[in-house]
């Protein structure tokens, strides 16, 4: 065992009064932790001292969750690098591939009808590729689009058809009568903009999707 001056041991009862973690004491004096821990175990605290310890702590706690945001961010940043490589081999200027990428996403959350198209998501950023694609993929007459808002009775339906009409560029003039949930009784979603169904009544499109998804499913041997 290490012998210590007892100089040494009262310079750490000292810090220890004064507010200064086991932490702290061990660098300073050049000790274990452990050390610092037999020989202060005993110390009292006054309150100044107890509040700097405590303001220490939350400031390591602090500090952890700094770290640990940061690691996300990096990681984060690390798969969306990935990402974006993979996307840049693409060309999506490319119809075939726009249209393999919307069949995609019909097979998903598309009716299963030949009649007409319907897609239905709750998700803006899933709505906008849909449509960005449905369009850049077929000739699509606009008049044509209908669209049909599910809300809560916390909902001002005004707003989120004006919120869906800003994501689908399909006039307000175009939505139909909205569709009101039944109260569940579930505390209102912060934030939560219902879902949006758009129809479109082409057969020929509908046909399409539902067939570039099947052939695709056998061509990769899934089917």
């Amino acid at each position: 065992m290490t012998n210590y001056p007892s100089s040494k041991q009262s310079r750490a009862k000292g810090l220890r009064k004064s507010g200064h973690s086991l932490g702290e004491i061990s660098l300073q004096l050049g000790i274990s932790k452990s050390t610092a821990s037999l020989w202060l175990r005993d110390t009292p605290l006054n309150e100044i001292a107890l509040k700097r310890i405590e303001r220490k702590k939350i400031s390591a706690r602090l500090k952890g969750l700094e770290i640990l945001k940061i690691q996300r961010l990096q990681k984060k940043q690390e798969i969306d690098k990935i990402a974006t490589d993979i996307i840049s081999t693409l060309n999506l200027g490319n119809i075939s591939l726009c249209k393999v990428l919307c069949a995609l996403l019909y097979w998903g959350e598309g009716s299963k009808t030949d009649y007409r198209l319907a897609f239905i998501n709750s998700d803006p950023q899933m709505i906008s590729t849909f449509m960005s694609l449905l369009r850049k993929s077929f000739p699509t007459t606009e008049s044509k689009f209908r669209a049909l808002v599910h809300i809560h009775e916390y909902h001002n339906e005004n707003e989120i058809k004006n919120y869906w009409s800003n994501i689908t560029k399909i006039p307000l003039s175009q939505f139909t009568k909205s569709f009101l949930k039944p109260h569940t009784g579930k505390i209102s979603r912060l934030g939560y903009k219902g879902s949006i169904r758009i129809v479109y009544h082409d057969s020929k499109i509908a046909s399409q999707l539902k067939a570039t998804y099947n052939i695709l499913a056998k061509y990769i041997g899934a089917w």
